[in-house]
């Protein structure tokens, strides 16, 4: 399970509407930086800022090749955040199904009063 200090950074970084696209792009396969860069009105620097946030999250790693620098998708972190998800999601489904039944028994308890 993901430690919460990761899960927020993880958050955090998703949180962005660029950094989404970004993880969007590269879950189709890596890519250079120049191709992330592309679809997007702003500096270099501004992309490159994006992509430290997504590589410091571990949700993406950057490595140099040629004299290229290529992006990739870690879809570890990604999976252990919609593990967190599931988790929660759980938790509170249940917690609404015991309040459904309590509600369901309430209920009958009434309907069957004189």
């Amino acid at each position: 399970m993901m430690n919460m200090d990761a899960l927020t950074q993880t958050f955090g970084a998703l949180a962005d509407p660029t950094r989404r696209a970004i993880l969007a792009r590269l879950a189709a396969g890596e890519a250079t930086v120049g191709e992330l860069a592309a679809p997007f009105d702003m500096s270099w620097p501004a992309v490159s800022r994006h992509l430290k946030v997504l590589e410091q999250a571990g949700l993406i790693e950057r490595k140099a090749q040629a004299r290229f620098r290529v992006c990739k998708l870690k879809r570890e972190r990604l999976g252990e955040a919609g593990a967190w998800i599931a988790e929660v999601r759980d938790f509170w489904e249940q917690g609404f199904d015991r309040l459904d039944a309590l509600l369901q028994t309430e209920t009958h308890a009434k309907e069957d009063k004189p």
